[in-house]
């Protein structure tokens, strides 16, 4: 992180500096107008992972400065939601005096919310016993007099829940509440906020959908629930277990009835779409029933690996959001082949950083 970059007066420059450098970038396959959601310039994350530094009596959260090289006390820290700041000098008013959840204690994760909830993870360099669970309890007693909080702690092969291990978010998309469940160290949206505009978009860009869509990469169901709306049905995969279940309890909670989730990995499916192959996962699932005219996808940094630009290729619309712009152009390099961009979006999900997440719409020539 450069602490000195954090400047949210010159916020809108840095944005503007993102936006000239992907229309550049993305140039030369001839896509339409650039649009641009922005951040809030202060307080955008939900979730922050801090080390903890023991000075004899004092106790403080810090970061590293990877331009300077050095630690930075960080009492308060301006990307993250202000629940987070709240907690974290409510909860180190609590852990300084407190001689065992201080002890060899190294890192302290906050997993909060638009709806309220926090989640407060504490992460320690020794096994925890019964006297650490006795004054976790008492600490999550008092905490809870302010704060919506769970509490977990965690060392080497041990985790201890007070009383559970996610938050449940709310995220009102054009009027309407979405629920989901978020768990501990699974991937979450961090921008809040920008993940609103990023649902809104995608409901926009499908809007005059017409027969079922087909997602990989779902995560815990995030786009594939609000877009059911669009489609007769939608039929999703994701590989990280915690993810799946998450995704049945927000199936469930949020009353959709027209979608399915599947663990697999993205390459077993698309196996299992163009070559016929059998998977116990899917027994009973009949595929050639589905009319998938759109695909959505949402890889991890890497992109797609050939066998799955080859299947999307077979689609007549893919949607495709990429937090990496970099993988994004070695996909297009094969997709623009078959599909032509007809919307272009940047997300600015981590102001202050070179990070951009970016959408897609291609269209079949």
């Amino acid at each position: 992180m450069n602490f000195a970059a954090m400047d949210p007066t010159s916020y809108d420059a840095q944005l503007n500096e993102k936006r000239a450098l992907l229309e550049q970038d993305f140039a030369k396959y001839l896509p339409p107008a650039l649009e641009v959601f922005p951040s809030d310039p202060t307080h955008y994350r939900m979730r922050s992972e801090f080390r903890v530094w023991h000075d004899g009596d004092d106790l403080f959260y810090y970061m590293f400065d990877n331009v300077e090289k050095v630690k930075i006390r960080t009492d308060q820290y301006l990307p993250a939601g202000k629940l987070i700041n709240e907690m974290m000098l409510a909860l180190m008013e609590e852990l300084r005096p407190n001689q065992v959840l201080r002890r060899k204690l190294f890192q302290v994760d906050f997993l909060s919310t638009l709806s309220g909830e926090i989640l407060v993870s504490l992460l320690y360099h020794r096994q925890l016993d019964d006297a650490w669970m006795e004054e976790a309890r008492a600490l999550k007693s008092r905490l809870s007099e302010k704060f919506n909080v769970n509490l977990i702690g965690r060392a080497r092969k041990q985790k201890f829940e007070l009383d559970r291990d996610f938050v449940v978010e709310t995220l009102n998309v054009n009027g309407r509440d979405y629920h989901y469940k978020q768990i501990e160290n699974s991937f979450t949206q961090p921008n809040a906020k920008v993940a609103v505009k990023m649902l809104e978009w995608a409901l926009d860009v499908t809007k005059d959908s017409s027969g079922d869509l087909l997602e990989l990469y779902c995560g815990n169901g995030n786009f594939s629930i609000a877009l059911a709306q669009n489609f007769d049905r939608v039929l999703a995969t994701e590989l990280a277990k915690p993810s799946v279940d998450a995704a049945q309890y927000n199936i469930k909670v949020n009353g959709v009835e027209n979608l399915q989730i599947f663990r697999m990995s993205a390459e077993d499916f698309s196996e299992a779409m163009s070559t016929g192959r059998k998977f116990k996962r899917l027994e009973g699932v009949d595929l050639k029933s589905y009319v998938c005219n759109t695909i959505f996808v949402d890889p991890p940094r890497a992109g797609l690996d050939p066998d799955t630009v080859k299947l999307v290729q077979g689609y007549e619309r893919i949607l495709y959001i990429s937090c990496n712009p970099d993988t994004l152009r070695d996909n297009l390099d094969a997709l623009s082949e078959t599909h032509k961009i007809s919307r272009f979006a940047l997300f600015d999900q981590f102001p202050y950083t070179h990070h951009m997440e970016c959408g897609v719409l291609l269209e079949r020539k």
